[in-house]
């Protein structure tokens, strides 16, 4: 088996690099070619920045979003501006990998991240302390351990904020200050330590689930400090199977698997993930839509899962068999009620398409997991 491999280069050290290490070589050669002024405390111009994101052939530059170009040159505006930038979105629409791209490009660090979850507490965004230093010494610079939000602050970098509807609103409040004034207090200390002040380039980029919508609803004074952009799914077909071609070849290569999915696969995978997506079949069939997230990041995950089945169980390459059983797992994690909602897709649309096509004939052939 050969070393895993990172998309874009040698060979990885970890399981996933961050993308200012993964496209490296790309940033490189966009800095190179990047002639133009450039915000203060940007590695990189505007316009490199949304080369880096929707990719330039010219430079040999890869597509990481596939998606809509004018809602990225939307979200690289609000970037240079005094407010901030919330991706909002169904789960699976690439959020956190535009807020990472846009990090890496715009600060050359994506890494200054909270995680946001009902657990998260104000010195995991701001800062806390070194117990021991603080114990021995009180408090003082020294002692401080800066969290994502100060390091963003007096690096001049982008600081991102995942999931911050999942944070309870009293802990999401400490933003309205910072992204208001571009200051941050540290009452425990004294003199100009007390304050930190924002340098150039700061700024903050979060995302937020819709379905997590109501959860921990943000205060009206916190949604005055961004700007909203709607990250929606994939419409064409074609870019999507592009999506998950890609997607999954770089997958597979990291993990050492000399597989890839063929064409035709891809175009079944893609077309089943529109089908039960969108409630309705290109020619018109009406299906019941799961409850289960059914996104771009979904449609991966199985292929390559599908790929995975096909090299170390059967020696051969991915099928629609090997699609669908991966399929009935994602479909079915949410709500025992999407059983009947997929077993009528089997029976309805699957068993049709089998009369015509060896690949969902294959296919078909999973529908006996859904009565175990």
């Amino acid at each position: 088996m050969s070393t895993p491999t990172a998309p874009h280069g040698g060979p990885s050290a970890v399981l996933r690099a961050p993308a200012e290490t993964t496209y490296a070589a790309e940033l490189e050669r966009l800095a190179a070619a990047d002639t133009g002024p450039r915000p203060d405390g940007w590695r990189l111009t505007p316009r490199a920045v949304r080369a880096f994101v929707v990719g330039d052939e010219r430079l040999g530059v890869s597509r990481k979003f596939f998606g809509d170009d004018a809602l990225v040159e939307r979200c690289v505006v609000t970037l240079m501006s005094n407010r901030g930038l919330l991706l909002v979105g169904e789960p699976g629409t690439a959020k956190s990998m535009l807020s990472e791209l846009f990090a890496a490009a715009v600060s050359g660090d994506s890494t200054c991240t909270v995680q946001g979850s009902s657990g998260t507490t104000t010195d995991q965004i701001t800062y806390s302390w070194n117990y021991a230093l603080l114990l021995s010494e009180g408090p003082s610079p020294r002692a401080l351990v800066r969290a994502p939000l100060h390091r963003a602050l007096t690096s001049g970098g982008l600081c991102r904020f995942e999931e911050v509807t999942r944070v309870q609103p009293e802990i999401q409040d400490v933003l309205i200050g910072v992204m208001s004034d571009k200051v941050l207090h540290v009452p425990e200390l004294d003199g100009d330590d007390a304050v930190v002040f924002a340098t150039p380039g700061f700024n903050v980029v979060a995302t937020a689930n819709l379905r997590d919508r109501g959860v921990h609803e943000m205060s009206s004074a916190l949604k005055r400090r961004f700007s909203f952009e709607t990250v929606r799914p994939i419409r064409d077909r074609a870019l999507e199977q592009r999506l998950v071609t890609e997607q999954t070849s770089a997958l597979l290569e990291r993990a050492g698997v000399p597989a890839r999915l063929e064409p035709d696969v891809v175009d079944l995978l893609v077309t089943a993930f529109h089908d039960l997506r969108d409630g309705v079949t290109a020619d018109g069939v009406v299906v019941e839509k799961p409850s289960a997230v059914m996104s771009s990041a979904e449609a991966v995950a199985v292929g390559y899962a599908a790929a995975l089945d096909a090299h170390w169980f059967d020696d051969a390459s991915a099928d629609g068999r090997h699609v669908a059983r991966q399929l009935v797992g994602t479909v079915l994690k949410d709500d025992p009620d999407d059983g009947a909602k997929l077993r009528h897709y089997f029976d309805v649309v699957v068993r049709d398409r089998a009369r015509r096509d060896a690949g969902w004939r294959a296919a078909l052939d999973a529908r006996g997991e859904l009565d175990r």
